[in-house]
């Protein structure tokens, strides 16, 4: 059986010019505890107490001390593939992709199911640009986890960034399907998010317009599209007769979208009567 714990996804954050759409990364959910609770903690191991300590300081985003708490996990269990799977992400949340590779690697030679290792090391290939790469790892931790929404728009943005448009729209309509509000979630406490740039907010935005268009969802369709044309998607007009858009095209919200200029457009020069 897998084991993929994903904390709240925030998916499509994106700025005008330099899209920035996150994507997490995830790792073993840590058992609840606080740190100002002492109750069964005399009960744990040296071990257990360091791992809890080390997912503390990750909650806290204190990734360098939770590396050093884990490390002291890894003294005693070396091959233990969540501890290794939670440094990698410690390494990545602090910038430093080779060692966070490093150890999501050491993490799926420990356990080859580990779907949540295998999906941070995609994310990692995704922020180097191997997006060939990112796809091969993201369809092999669905493989071992096929319901996770998360990881068919993972999978979808790999496909965008490789300009592979038709298998990006493909997946994000599976990723729909499973949880319709998947571009829009807000992240909770605990979430560990990398970084992403799409070379063409626009573009993606229009994509998740369709998406949602060819589920029926007028009023994400329309917040989606008018996203694509505000961030200068030039071509927004093509959802009047995109087949894409048919449910949804007689909608007020998606008509009103269509029928109002861009704010960047030129204003129209009135006509002199005289």
């Amino acid at each position: 059986m897998s084991r993929l714990t994903l904390f709240a996804i925030p998916l499509a954050l994106l700025t005008v010019g330099a899209s920035r759409a996150q994507v997490p990364v995830s790792y073993t959910k840590p058992a609840q505890a606080s740190e100002n609770s002492s109750a069964g903690s005399s009960a744990m191991t040296p071990r257990q107490l360091a791992e809890m300590q080390g997912d503390i300081m990750i909650a806290r985003k204190e990734y360098a001390s939770a590396i050093g708490a884990y490390a002291k996990v890894l003294e005693v269990d070396p091959k233990s593939a969540q501890v290794l799977n939670k440094v990698g992400v410690a390494f990545q949340q602090l910038g430093d992709l080779n060692r966070a590779e490093r150890f999501y690697k050491k993490a799926v030679h420990a356990d080859k199911n580990f779907s949540s290792a295998i999906n941070n090391y995609g994310t990692v290939e995704y922020e180097k640009k191997h997006f060939g790469k990112a796809i091969t790892l993201y369809k092999k931790a669905l493989e071992y986890h096929s319901e996770m929404a998360t990881l068919y728009s993972n999978l979808g943005y790999a496909y965008f960034g490789n300009k592979e448009y038709p298998q990006a729209m493909n997946t994000f309509a599976q990723a729909l399907a499973i949880d319709p509000g998947i571009f829009e979630r807000k992240g909770t406490g605990g979430s560990v998010i990398q970084q992403r740039t799409a070379s063409d907010p626009g573009l993606f935005y229009f994509f998740v317009a369709k998406t949602y268009a060819q589920h029926g969802d007028a009023e994400r369709a329309a917040h989606y599209l008018k996203m694509a044309r505000d961030d200068g998607y030039n071509n927004f007009l093509s959802a009047q007769t995109d087949v894409a858009f048919a449910r949804v095209i007689k909608d007020p919200r998606v008509q009103e979208v269509l029928q109002t200029p861009p704010s960047y457009a030129a204003p129209v020069k009135k006509q002199d009567p005289n």
